[in-house]
């Protein structure tokens, strides 16, 4: 990938996106295509397209997604289904109809079944059951690893497919109740903070093992998927579509990450967890050894990354 090449950064505006945009400007990469949604709806692959028809793509990031935590992905899993398929078709579509050198196609670790054996390694994909409470977003990003799949056996297309752990940044959506678990829960303790409440109450029952990745630490990781030469992939691949867990290796319970927080935010208060809401998958680890071998590691730790997103928010 030279510093000349067209890069379309799909949903460059989102937590990844946005990550990735700044990634590639400081490294000197000037031509990098990117488009709002009010001008263009990726949904809709005529649109898309016409849009592109006579513009040069020699690259495609998909970081494009209908995402969010525990309860916006259960209470609206149609759109999290619906709206994921139809980005996710067009951008590859469009990927075959352009010839791109390489697309990087971005899932999640929901892909995995909700009792694969931790670390979760990317030949547990299709082996199990899903966690209900996503399993529309889940089944949608799975569409969209065998489309991929299909292309990349049938047409020869250069595609890598990401699985991330969890995301968290300073561009997250900060939502209480449709946020991932790091802003909403950061959300309510600056809450609880402010009115001075001396009790918090979090969902679930806090013992549920996550593990997070900021989005810098994952735009990191694409751009050395970006970069990988097709001999080094094709090396740990063989012929098989390639795809790649990516997590941060740290591993803590809910519990101890709300600890962290209401720590970094001086919040003396209790910290109760209702149970009357569910906890998701209980254990979601992933074994990264692929990544780690095209020569990624994740340099920003939690305690770290947590506070940056603090400050941000508290500006």
């Amino acid at each position: 990938m030279k510093k000349k090449s067209f890069i379309f950064l799909a949903g460059h505006k989102g937590l990844v996106g946005s990550s990735m945009l700044n990634l590639l400007k400081s490294k000197g990469y000037n031509n990098i295509i990117t488009v709002d949604k009010k001008t263009l709806d990726l949904r809709d692959y005529k649109q898309v397209k016409r849009f592109f028809k006579k513009k040069k793509i020699d690259y495609l990031v998909m970081a494009a997604a209908r995402a969010g935590g525990i309860i916006a992905n259960s209470t609206n899993q149609k759109d999290f289904f619906l709206e994921n398929v139809e980005i996710q078709n067009s951008l590859l579509q469009l990927a075959l109809e352009k010839k791109i050198k390489r697309t990087i196609y971005l899932g999640t670790s929901c892909i995995y079944p909700k009792f694969a054996k931790n670390p979760i390694s990317e030949s547990s994909l299709l082996t199990g059951e899903l966690e209900k409470t996503n399993q529309c977003y889940a089944i949608a990003k799975i569409s969209g690893i065998k489309l991929s799949e299909a292309l990349f056996h049938d047409y020869k297309l250069d595609i890598i497919c990401l699985m991330p752990t969890n995301v968290y940044g300073i561009n997250d959506n900060f939502d209480k109740v449709n946020g991932h678990v790091i802003p909403a829960m950061i959300s309510k303790f600056l809450g609880a903070k402010k009115k001075k409440k001396k009790e918090i109450r979090l969902l679930g029952t806090g013992k549920p093992v996550r593990e997070f990745i900021h989005s810098s630490d994952l735009a990191n990781a694409i751009f050395t998927c970006l970069k990988s030469s097709q001999k080094k992939i094709k090396k740990l691949f063989k012929n098989k579509l390639p795809i790649i867990n990516v997590g941060s290796g740290e591993r803590l319970t809910i519990l101890k990450l709300s600890r962290i927080i209401a720590k970094e935010l001086k919040y003396n208060g209790n910290i109760v967890f209702d149970k009357n809401f569910p906890d998701g998958t209980y254990k979601k680890n992933l074994n990264s050894e692929k990544i780690l071998k095209l020569g990624w590691k994740p340099k920003i730790k939690l305690s770290t990354g947590i506070s940056e997103v603090i400050k941000y928010k508290n500006n």
